[in-house]
């Protein structure tokens, strides 16, 4: 949600209300520990594997769920499983996008390992894969091994500063095919990639997401499957740092007004639903480019590799100066998106494949880290 926008739309009162606040108010009511291992990461452990883990706990993962458990009890490896209660079991009911954001986080534990010289030799699935839900099986075992060949990414310079942006991008500014296909070679095969940065294309996709995601909204469990993952205000965020957040004095003077909370957003009748509905929608309205990611196969190991390169492609934008957020609804397995997912799958794998992710592209503002669980807090040892 674009959360600029929906303040300005919510109440001009509140809003100006609120920006004449103290002072001290204002410095309170930011995250600080929720954003704390984005400063931390790198400087926390010796152990290569905790230092590595501090950075791939920042990897992009659907609705900022952070759903891994990494077990260090085995010397000199790591054993990575999905945390189940954090599935998204109505708009990701085969885990399909959460094995994805494991696969983001495991191509970042292998850049940060690298670093350190260490080459991260992973094994998928290694007791098999458990049907059309993740269960207790491990997603990976990843071992470090001290190789003096071991190189550093040029994308791991972007790993901090990389964003889901979430704000609306400069519609006057066009992106070139030069930088659409700096960010396209940056994948490393593991699947296919492609995109556009062509008028009447965008315009098509701008359509489709946007119909996507008002679906999303517009059906009611669904959408209370996001309402009820947002975090709202800093009290919130630091005593959960996954999910959605909404965070500063603006929020939670809204909030506090009552028109800010959770049932008031869930009413399709009230006029916060029809502003915040208006702001979503605002954002593939001002997409400048496209890019997608189709795998030939959907098992689980497709699915890791998908997310490693989605990464990979979310870094190559950031050092771009490219804003990049995936708007992946239409390739949501329920009743509901059935339409848009084939004329998704018609268009981009007309001859089989699964299309793993979809994204906007372009220049936006710059935008603040997401919060996050700190790395002990994801770890057994």
């Amino acid at each position: 949600m674009d959360r600029r926008r929906f303040l300005r739309l919510a109440g001009g009162g509140v809003v100006l209300a609120a920006a004449g606040g103290a002072v001290g108010f204002v410095a309170t009511r930011t995250p600080h520990a929720a954003l704390a291992p984005w400063e931390m990461a790198g400087s926390q452990s010796d152990d290569p594997r905790i230092k590595a883990l501090s950075y791939a706990i920042l990897a992009p993962n659907p609705h900022n769920r952070q759903p891994w458990i990494a077990d260090l009890r085995v010397p000199g490896e790591i054993s990575l499983s999905a945390d189940t209660a954090r599935r998204l079991p109505h708009t990701d009911p085969f885990d399909r996008q959460i094995t994805i954001g494991l696969g983001c986080f495991i191509e970042l534990l292998a850049m940060a390992a690298a670093e350190d010289g260490y080459r991260l030799d992973v094994d998928l699935m290694p007791d098999g894969e458990n049907g059309n839900r993740l269960g207790s099986e491990r997603v990976a075992r990843a071992r470090f091994v001290k190789d003096d060949a071991a190189r550093p990414d040029p994308l791991f310079a972007h790993v901090l500063a990389r964003r889901s942006n979430k704000e609306p991008f400069d519609t006057a500014r066009a992106i070139s095919e030069a930088a659409l296909q700096t960010m396209l070679e940056s994948a490393r095969e593991l699947s296919w990639v492609g995109g556009t940065v062509e008028e009447a294309e965008i315009t098509a996709w701008r359509a489709l997401t946007s119909e996507a995601l008002e679906i999303e909204i517009r059906t009611p469990r669904t959408y209370r499957e996001s309402v009820e993952l947002f975090r709202i205000g800093r009290r919130e965020i630091e005593a959960n740092p996954d999910g959605i957040d909404f965070s500063g004095p603006l929020f939670e003077t809204l909030a506090l007004a009552g028109q800010f909370d959770r049932e008031t957003l869930l009413d399709p009748t009230s006029s916060a639903f029809r502003q915040g509905l208006d702001t979503v929608l605002a954002n593939p309205a001002s997409a400048m480019g496209f890019v997608w990611l189709v795998t030939p196969a959907n098992n689980r190991a497709s699915q890791i590799g998908a997310g490693r390169d989605w990464v990979r492609l979310n870094l190559a934008a950031t050092g771009l100066g490219l804003g990049f957020q995936p708007l992946s609804q239409a390739l949501q397995e329920y009743r509901e998106m059935e339409s848009l997912y084939r004329a998704v799958h018609e268009r981009l794998a007309p001859e089989g494949g699964t299309v793993q992710m979809l994204t906007r592209i372009g220049y936006g503002p710059q935008v603040g880290p997401s919060p996050r669980w700190p790395v002990e807090a994801r770890i057994i040892t």
